[in-house]
């Protein structure tokens, strides 16, 4: 709030007014240099006057000298200035190569295997200084720290997988399906297994994130059917691993299976008629969805989305 009700009618004319003679010592200079008449400066300094209760500059053979008040008043006027100009221009762009910066991103093992090292290999091909913290992505989507900044970007699956919210916005960055991942020595002959296959073998299940329901026994119990899973792995690797040498059977993204299934080892077919696919989805606050820097960071992973599958 203003100190006193007289400072209300002051507009950024009379600051810009105060600053030229402040500078140029001149009345006549000003008016040329702001492109206004004597008249109106004059009238500019009687506001000033006015409202400081000060005489501000005084008429001398030599220029207008600024008084005591005036020359304490000037350093404070130009801030002023130079805010309401930052004011206009907004936020300056984010830079990646100006200095080092840290993303936060939550995320499954899916985008830690699939896009993470496309963006750093991006990075470091471009010398940026941007360090990626990685969150494992746990039953929900961490809402808080998505609002509060701790995170700049959450990776889900979806559709549907996550508690929506209205205060975040989401982007579908790919889609992919599932398939049936076993030992070359164990693999059936049928090239897409029938209901009955599927839920006839052992399974091994990956754990994306810390959840008790997937889209897999979801599926089956709508069609009244379930699976045995005799283990559950925390990677996808070490679920690859657990296969080798049996009978088990372990369905995979297609994506996870073209990039980790060593065809020497492993065999795949196509899942049962049905089983659905699902998206890989970005999530970010609606607060920093002009926010330059995470403006750049959903840039990279959409790019990286669309960058040929690394192996």
């Amino acid at each position: 709030m203003l100190n006193s009700n007289v400072l209300r009618k002051l507009d950024m004319q009379d600051l810009m007014v105060f600053v030229a003679v402040y500078e140029q010592n001149s009345v006549t200079e000003v008016s040329e240099a702001l492109c206004v008449s004597q008249s109106t400066v004059s009238y500019c300094l009687k506001k000033l006057r006015n409202s400081f209760e000060d005489e501000l500059f005084i008429n001398t053979r030599t220029g207008m000298r600024p008084t005591y008040k005036a020359g304490s008043m000037y350093p404070h006027v130009l801030k002023i200035i130079e805010s309401i100009n930052l004011c206009h221009a907004g936020p300056s762009a984010f830079d990646p190569t100006s200095q080092p910066v840290t993303f936060n991103i939550c995320a499954p093992e899916y985008f830690e295997q699939l896009i993470l090292p496309r963006l750093l290999k991006d990075f470091a091909f471009a010398d940026l200084p941007v360090m990626i913290n990685m969150h494992k992505l746990e039953t929900d989507i961490p809402a808080e720290a998505l609002r509060d900044g701790s995170l700049d970007l959450v990776i889900g699956f979806g559709p549907n997988f996550h508690r929506s919210h209205g205060d975040f916005n989401t982007r579908t960055l790919l889609r992919d399906d599932l398939v049936c991942v076993f030992d070359q020595r164990a693999t059936p002959l049928e090239t897409r297994l029938s209901l009955q296959t599927f839920v006839e073998r052992r399974h091994v299940f990956p754990t994306p994130w810390m959840s008790t329901t997937n889209m897999v026994d979801g599926w089956l119990a709508q069609q009244a059917r379930q699976r045995q899973i005799v283990a559950r792995a925390n990677s996808y690797s070490a679920a690859l691993k657990m296969i080798t040498g049996t009978d088990l059977i372990l369905t995979l993204p297609r994506r996870i299976q073209q990039l980790l299934g060593n065809e020497a080892i492993f065999d795949h077919r196509e899942a049962p008629n049905g089983l659905p696919g699902f998206t890989l989805d970005m999530h970010w606050s609606q607060s920093v969805d002009q926010d330059s820097a995470n403006t750049w960071l959903r840039g990279q992973v959409i790019k990286a989305c669309a960058a040929p599958l690394m192996t």
